[in-house]
């Protein structure tokens, strides 16, 4: 196993800042899911850095618990209410994601609001080239994940249920000022290039008001695999979910093909051999996902969606940053996150210099 996949692989004790009484958890749940059945035992998941999320073995099933982490928080962060509304949706209209049981808003409980969901048992890949992995089922796997992406931009908000999950149009303007915001409050340090994409960025929106559910993080280890099958059978973390820009969500995902080694886990695929892997190239890549979703154009402007998100993923990670600063981060590597802002903000802003 490699060093990203053991690292994030499995679960830990409870780390002290997120216990709780499990007591007083098994006996709410044992009110609220039906044929929840105790006893209860709690342990937590290794990866993740945003919402503690839990693994619950009781004596009827196995499930998952996310919830908001204690302390101070940003405004509109960890809105795991809002995750638990959208994977309600989609799980009603067969997407893949895990059956929602219980949203809990009551702090009481165990301190925060709370959703309960079914626990799939399959594989989390964590390293984008697949090591161990032969050829064809690279090439398999990377192409259920382009269509399961495309058929979530496919999906029709309106009709599941999501017409008033975001606001259609002006995503860009919306998301540049969020996120320009939340970098300010969690900033520790002066980054030069940060603060010209929070200049330019604005004036350099594309024509294009698409709108679709987003996933907002949609990336290989925030998925699990068939056990066996080269196929997505659960979309997990929905915490930054809206009515947004497909293209933004795909070209986020598609930050894999661009990202160097910057000591935040992943490397990407920036310099694989990838005919050789048999991992897709960008461009063929783009052109199934274009396929898939009815683009004849491809993705015109590519470079300002690039700049976006190197941009956006460097505001997340100031953020995890931030919690580091305060107390509040549920990771134990969340403070090499600090060290990354720098190189994706410079990254972004070499992709908004090849807009023009």
């Amino acid at each position: 196993m490699s060093g990203r996949q053991d690292k994030n692989t499995g679960t830990r004790d409870v780390v002290a800042a997120h216990r709780f009484d499990e007591k007083r958890l098994e006996d709410y749940l044992a009110e609220h899911i039906e044929g929840f059945q105790g006893p209860l035992t709690v342990v937590q998941f290794k990866g993740g850095q945003s919402n503690p999320t839990y693994l619950l073995r009781a004596a009827s099933d196995q499930y998952v618990l996310r919830r908001k982490p204690p302390g101070k928080l940003l405004k509109s962060a960890h809105a795991v209410d809002r995750e638990f509304r959208v994977i309600s949706a989609l799980h009603a209209s067969g997407f893949p994601v895990p059956r929602p049981y219980w949203l809990c808003e009551d702090d009481a409980v165990i301190g925060t609001t709370f959703f309960v969901m079914e626990y799939v048992e399959g594989r989390i890949l964590w390293e984008l080239d697949l090591p161990d992995m032969d050829p064809h089922e690279r090439a398999a796997i990377y192409d259920d994940v382009n269509l399961t992406l495309a058929t979530l931009h496919n999906t029709n908000y309106k009709a599941a249920g999501l017409a008033d999950f975001g606001v259609p149009g002006n995503y860009f303007e919306r998301q540049i000022s969020r996120w320009s915001r939340q970098y300010r409050a969690s900033e520790t340090g002066t980054v030069a290039t940060m603060d010209r994409l929070i200049d330019w960025l604005p004036d350099n929106i594309p024509d294009d008001e698409s709108a679709s559910i987003v996933h907002g993080d949609y990336r290989l280890d925030n998925m699990v695999l068939h056990p066996t099958e080269p196929r997505v059978i659960a979309v997990l973390d929905w915490e930054l979910s809206t009515i947004g820009h497909p293209l933004a969500d795909f070209t986020y995902h598609l930050m894999a093909w661009h990202m160097p080694d910057i000591g935040i886990g992943s490397i990407g695929l920036a310099g694989k051999p990838l005919t050789e892997l048999g991992i897709p190239s960008e461009k063929d890549y783009v052109a199934r996902y274009c396929e898939r979703t009815g683009r004849a154009d491809g993705v015109p402007g590519i470079n300002f969606y690039l700049a976006f998100n190197f941009f956006r993923l460097a505001a997340i990670l100031q953020g995890i940053a931030g919690r580091v600063r305060d107390g509040t981060a549920a990771s134990a590597h969340a403070s090499e996150a600090v060290k990354a802002v720098r190189p994706l903000a410079d990254l972004g802003w070499q992709y908004a210099a090849k807009h023009g």
